[in-house]
């Protein structure tokens, strides 16, 4: 049993000092040799405040081969060496990540007017209505020839070549017919190249929208040019709401959101779920499988179009709706985003692109280090520029043509190190942080990414899902770090699941629970706690629920029956994890869709909170940790208001 007790631009033309196509000066991922110095343990935090800010602000220029902070530091010196001496020993890692990143940053605004203008390339490559015409872009150097077919030209692209300029871009023009667009709405299309003489034809990589055939078994996508007539564009009426201090995040997927045997929809999900939510006191919701993914068995981590939305729960209009409906509840909506890697289908995906051609003319690396074992996926080149352009302007997209409030980055640990973070048991090591085994190029693109999105959306919430505990994720862009405004705490769940599997709750250590499991963290990094992971089921775990109940879950929660000592017990434990994890276990709090039966108690906590603000209280204690009695109060001074807490676990 569990007790509680509480007291309350267009392109440019070609310079001689542009990079040549597709690939960024100074490129090469973690090819440099770095100095690799003595590591020091991770950091366990207990009693120090969990919010905190910087020193101060540092502004770094380039000036040749030199970094230059402006704010009374020296040139080598950065604020976070002094909260954390230890990090000064890697200054020439930081120093030469710091270069790269604001040499990529001068290219950009020297040759595409800045990140602003970059990353609106969606306004430019795929279709678009220019002029009276339509305008077709896509970026493939190694095609010999091109065209353009769909059902607009009866799949006959003879009529319909395009033409290749310098970079690898090919484009074609094509007027409207009578006033009307010569490619219709809602048709399909695709892009035609030759590559050393073998035709082939592809989705295109900025498709908006695409389709498959229900009926059919294992057949592959369509693209399908989605550019409806301004009566049926969907238009916003409510503004983004303000970002939350403190984020209550419901994590879902739409499309088995729904009570019927079949794919959820998006309104159905905006009109059913979305009120729900609010009621029960969240304040922001996040999504996953949002980006079209062929295989549904994925929840969206094989990502086939980047710019399309899963169109088994609808339209880009029917997500426009949630995303509205949501904002009219006064809750954000994230997005998951899986910029690490793409799927490895070549007819409906992005890897279709890849026809043998060498790194700088691919969308992705060469190799073994082009794919990931683990993820059955290819592997981003964040060494080109197209690429760059591919992806910063995918997170443009979703946050200007959906109204997005920010973006869960997906997969961080596969970005960061060349390695992947395969068979990789990070023990806290600095030099497994930083050295040979870092890939600069993607460190350098997620700068790019936070730079670009705290510059233009303000109140946007952007997390990453890292498993390594890398150093300075959370850390300002300006000041050495990758920027991101919270890390997912994933090492929490796996605890519990550990704990659940392996030892009875008689055996639980009270003091590791806090000390190794929920207050493990480092200062001043904000984290998102959770208690139970989505994919646990979907990699053959068991849930907590049933962990603590088995069987009986299936025969005794029946609405007919008093629950059995077994379901009240399991029960009230579920409640105690989850409480406990949102106490204490960071500076926000994210639950997976599911458990819905303990709806009400997700209700009490999130206005407990949203009375208190106990997550957001930086000054917690833990005391009189009884390891026989299994037991443990803890208390929050919140604004004033002191929260005493019981945790006691016993069983029957």
């Amino acid at each position: 049993m569990m007790c509680l007790s509480s007291s309350l631009l267009p392109r440019p033309s070609p310079a001689a000092d542009r990079p040549p196509p597709g690939i960024i000066a100074g490129g090469g991922g973690g090819g440099k040799r770095l100095s690799v110095v003595p590591s020091v343990p991770f950091l366990l935090h207990w009693s120090w405040p969990r919010k905190a800010k910087s020193k101060s602000s540092v502004s770094v220029t380039a000036r040749g081969n030199k970094i230059t902070a402006t704010t009374g530091y020296g040139s080598d010196h950065l604020p976070m060496y002094d909260l954390e001496p230890k990090l000064a020993e890697f200054k020439d890692h930081f120093n030469y990540t710091m270069k790269r990143y604001l040499e990529q940053k001068l290219l950009i605004e020297k040759h595409e007017g800045g990140l602003e203008e970059f990353s609106k390339g969606y306004l430019k490559f795929g279709i678009n209505t220019e002029h009276d015409a339509s305008v077709y872009r896509e970026w493939a150097p190694a095609a010999e020839e091109a065209q353009l077919v769909g059902d607009f030209n009866n799949w006959n692209g003879s009529g319909h070549k395009m033409t290749k300029d310098n970079f690898g871009v090919w484009s074609i023009r094509i007027s409207n017919v009578n006033g009307k667009p010569a490619i219709p709405h809602n048709s399909k299309v695709k892009f035609r190249f030759r590559h050393d003489g073998v035709w082939v034809e592809r989705i295109p990589a900025w498709i908006r929208y695409a389709t498959v055939t229900a009926s059919k078994s294992g057949v592959p996508y369509d693209g399908v040019h989605w550019d409806p007539p301004t009566t049926e564009r969907y238009v916003f009426n409510h503004p983004r709401p303000p970002k939350p201090d403190v984020p209550r995040i419901y994590e879902a997927h739409v499309g088995v959101s729904g009570r019927k045997l079949e794919v959820g929809t998006y309104r159905e999900f905006a009109d059913n779920v979305l009120p729900r939510l609010r009621e029960t006191n969240y304040n922001t919701v996040q999504l996953m499988g949002i980006m079209e993914h062929s295989d549904a068995a994925s929840f969206g981590y094989y990502v086939t179009n980047f710019f399309a939305v899963s169109s088994r729960s609808g339209t880009p209009e029917d997500l426009k709706y949630l995303i509205d409906k949501a904002h009219s509840l006064g809750l954000c909506v994230l997005m998951d985003v899986v910029h690490s890697h793409a799927s490895n289908n070549v007819i409906d995906g992005l890897n279709g692109y890849d026809v043998g051609q060498s790194a700088h003319e691919s969308y992705f690396y060469t190799g073994d280090k082009g794919y990931n074992e683990m993820w059955n996926g290819r592997m981003f080149n964040y060494a080109n520029w197209e690429v760059l352009r591919f992806l910063l302007s995918n997170l443009r997209y979703w946050m200007d043509e959906f109204m997005f409030d920010g973006f869960r980055f997906v997969g961080v640990t596969s970005m960061l190190y060349n390695h992947n973070g395969i068979n990789m048991s990070f023990t806290g090591n600095y030099k497994e942080y930083f050295g040979l085994d870092t890939n600069v190029d993607a460190v350098v693109y997620m700068m790019l990414v936070n730079h670009l999105m705290h510059k233009l959306y303000p109140e946007a919430i952007v997390v990453a899902v890292d498993v390594s505990g890398m150093p300075v994720l959370c850390w300002p862009v300006d000041e050495g770090g990758l920027g991101f405004d919270y890390r997912q705490a994933m090492t929490i769940p796996d605890r519990w699941i550990d704990c659940l599997e392996n030892k009875g709750d008689q055996q639980w250590s009270m003091s590791s629970v806090i000390s190794q499991t929920l207050t493990n963290k480092r200062y001043p990094e904000k984290f998102i706690a959770y208690a139970e992971r989505q994919n646990h089921p979907t990699i053959g775990v068991k849930t907590m629920a049933f962990l603590l109940m088995e069987w009986e879950m299936y025969s005794g929660m029946s609405d007919m029956d008093h629950d059995s000592p077994t379901i009240d017990r399991g029960i009230a434990l579920q409640k105690m994890i989850h409480f406990i994890t949102m106490a204490f276990g960071g500076d926000s709090y994210l639950k997976y869709m599911a458990n819905e039966y303990i709806n009400a108690f997700d209700q009490a906590t999130n206005t407990f909170d949203e009375k208190c603000s106990f997550l957001s209280s930086s000054k917690q204690t833990a005391s009189d940790m009884n390891e026989e009695e299994k037991v443990f109060n803890y208390t929050i001074f919140s604004e004033g208001t002191c929260l005493n807490h019981l945790f006691h676990s016993y069983t029957l």
